[in-house]
């Protein structure tokens, strides 16, 4: 996240306002929900995890074991089975 110093930002007069409430501290001034995007849609980390997903439910489908993609992923078992059930039930 950027800061910004709000004398360079907002006009004078809600800059006296706010300081009333407000100064001297940080203050984050939450996105319009209109403007939310959703988790991971700016990075793109979503779409790799997507990917990451898709290729475990490929591997285990052409027979390698979950603890096999367990340790080639860094992760346990348990989760390889989530994944890979997560990923049979959007097929379905």
């Amino acid at each position: 996240m950027k800061y910004e110093n709000a004398q360079n930002i907002i006009p004078t007069d809600i800059l006296n306002q706010l300081q009333q409430y407000v100064d001297g501290i940080y203050l984050y001034i939450p996105k319009k929900e209109k403007n939310k995007k959703p988790w991971g849609q700016m990075s793109g980390f979503r779409q790799e995890l997507m990917k990451r997903n898709h290729e475990i439910y490929t591997n285990h489908k052409n027979g390698v074991s979950v603890k096999e993609i367990a340790m080639s992923y860094y992760l346990t078992e348990n989760s390889i089975r989530r994944i890979i059930r997560k990923c049979k039930e959007s097929i379905s």
